[in-house]
């Protein structure tokens, strides 16, 4: 069988290099990719698309690999800034990252590099794919757990003990009979809701409880790249080929976050090498390579620009229009700011009011270019117990109703969450209250360590 052949995005850090470099020791037969997004300079500040171009090309001979340079600055800048500015302008807070992660590189890219002959893609992100080649389900004729008003939440938590109690006796005898061992592929997934809500088909949840093999590197070169998904259980209740994605073991850079809006067919031709180490193991083994950006920082700022705030990029785009800052409870001005569209909910610097108790944003009105501002932190405005997601998107099919835990921003700690279905949107009902809560902000939902997807503050 000839060996895989997988096109490694390459930006020039540490992360990717050695994504790269780990694929081509296991026998992959590996492409370098940069992916040229932006090239522009801002003002006082060089992109340094040029400088890390030239570093993921010496890594790329280093390690002996083809080359290539991807174009889509033109498709970036529709997809990726346009939106930006655009949701700035409708006064939410976007995140570039995750729609980069949407419409290029699990879209644009994949696309290309299967054009051109790849069988699959792999980046330096910090997550895991978790890849079921045949994963034994409780059929939902069996175990048909509707989840309605008229249950208590007590007989519904018992009903999923009892339906994990007999998955983790499958388990045990496939284990007991050779067929299942610590790093097999396969895997035991329970039906613990299958239920429909207003109208919407929602599918199994995955206990992640029994998704835990651990993969010390990715899967091996000469495998069958040809994995898709299939929907739904057949007749036996088993569930073939799914992808589902996984948080990284360094809980501190995982960045499923910002993967959240990726496919399940996307996952399925995807491998996250560096997904299952530290960042100070990825620059140690980097450097035990000689690799030369072991020890090149990471970038900050705009994924695309390099070290320029927001506010400077967007000043580039949009007309700066004075307007006024205003105290939500006496209704007093106390300031005056340089366009509402730079402030985002519950911020506190930048406001340049002073004396006295520090000020938040609470919110604007971009019609009338106003800015809403309290000292009070315990403002019902700031904190919000009551969640409502739109613009849904699950990487699989939609979870069913139950308890889950959220991530409502990059780094934050994930919390328990209560989901629920209204129309076309998600209602989260949190344990407690959280603070700065924006529209347009992504919130992740999570069972375990299975990123199940998310939606966007409405």
């Amino acid at each position: 069988m000839n060996k895989i052949k997988v096109y490694v995005g390459m930006s020039g850090g540490v992360d990717s290099s050695l994504a790269a470099a780990l694929l081509v020791k296991q026998g992959y037969d590996v492409t370098g990719v940069y992916m040229k997004n932006w090239t522009a300079d801002l003002p006082g500040v060089k992109c340094p698309w040029a400088d890390d171009l030239a570093d993921a090309k010496r890594v790329a001979v280093q390690l002996g690999i083809n080359f290539k340079v991807f174009d889509f600055e033109k498709q970036y800048k529709q997809k990726v800034v346009d939106y930006m500015i655009d949701e700035y302008k409708n006064g939410h807070t976007p995140n570039p990252d995750i729609m980069c992660n949407q419409e290029v590189k699990f879209k644009l890219f994949l696309n290309t590099a299967l054009e051109d002959g790849a069988d699959m893609i792999a980046t330096g992100h910090y997550a895991r794919v978790f890849n079921t080649e045949s994963a034994v389900i409780l059929d939902s004729k069996q175990a048909d757990f509707r989840h309605d008003d008229s249950k208590s939440d007590s007989l519904y938590s018992a009903e999923l003990a009892d339906a994990q109690t007999s998955s983790n006796s499958q388990e045990s005898d496939l284990k007991s009979s050779g067929q299942v061992d610590s790093v097999s592929s396969s895997s035991i997934t329970t039906n613990s809701a299958s239920a429909t809500t207003n109208g919407l088909s929602l599918s199994p949840i995955i206990l992640s409880d029994h998704l835990q093999p651990e993969f010390n590197k990715a899967s091996g070169p000469l495998l069958d790249p040809a994995r898709s998904r299939s929907d739904g259980m057949n007749g036996e209740g088993l569930l073939l080929n799914v992808s589902l994605l996984k948080k990284a073991v360094d809980e501190n850079k995982d960045q499923t976050y910002f993967l959240y809006r990726i496919t399940a067919e996307a996952l399925s031709k995807t491998l996250f090498p560096i997904g299952e180490f530290t960042k100070p193991e990825v620059r140690k083994m980097a450097e035990e390579r000689g690799l030369t950006t072991a020890v090149k920082k990471d970038s900050q700022g705009i994924c695309f620009v390099g070290q320029v705030g927001i506010r400077d990029f967007l000043s580039l785009y949009v007309d700066s229009k004075p307007g006024e800052i205003i105290d939500k409870k006496s209704g007093k001005t106390l300031g005056f700011h340089e366009g509402a569209i730079f402030y985002t909910f519950g911020q506190r610097h930048g406001l340049d009011i002073g004396g006295g108790m520090p000020y938040y944003v609470v919110g604007k009105n971009m019609e009338k270019n106003e800015v809403y501002v309290t000292t009070d932190l315990n403002d019902e405005t700031l904190w919000k117990k009551t969640i409502n997601l739109g613009n849904l998107h699950w990487i699989n099919q939609a979870p069913g109703v139950g308890e889950y835990q959220i991530r409502v921003r990059h780094r934050a700690h994930l919390i328990n969450a209560r989901l629920n279905f209204k129309n076309d949107n998600v209602i989260l009902k949190l344990d407690n209250p959280e603070r700065a809560i924006a529209p347009g902000q992504s919130i992740v939902i999570y069972n375990g360590e299975i990123c199940l997807g998310g939606g966007i503050i409405v």
